[in-house]
């Protein structure tokens, strides 16, 4: 393998560990899970404040993608015996562990926004007109 070569999935895996990856890859990249982690990265929250500092999710939305995480054992559910009941959400010490990663993808996100927005209009004129040459 070349230095300027990446194994990505490090070979050797049958196709039901990838498949197992891609579910799994598939839940931690999910938009809102990368959202979500990077509020309660700065610690505990009730759900209001997960919801407004995320913002643009519906609040279906964010309970199926709360109750993933939690199922998942990336996030911890705390339920408070007040009335009424107080819930905290958190990261668990393995959520924790998405923090550096999630981070370097919001990173190359932001770096390379401008430029794969410029290239989708690229595209999509491209096609248009090569649409209307038809």
């Amino acid at each position: 393998m070349s230095d300027t070569h990446i194994d990505v999935c490090e070979g050797g895996h049958s196709p039901e560990e990838r498949r197992a990856f891609a579910e799994i890859l598939s839940r931690i990249g999910d938009k809102w899970t990368v959202l979500v982690v990077g509020v309660l990265a700065h610690g505990p929250m009730r759900y209001s404040q997960i919801f407004k500092l995320v913002g643009g999710v519906s609040q279906r939305m964010l309970t199926l993608t709360l109750k993933s995480l939690e199922r998942d054992g990336i996030i911890r559910r705390t339920v408070y015996p007040t009335n009424p009941p107080r819930v905290d959400y958190e990261l668990t010490e393995r959520g924790k562990t998405l923090i550096v990663p999630l981070h370097l993808l919001w990173t190359w996100a932001q770096t390379n926004r401008a430029a794969i927005e410029g290239t989708r209009r690229d595209f999509d004129h491209q096609r248009s007109k090569d649409g209307a040459a038809a």
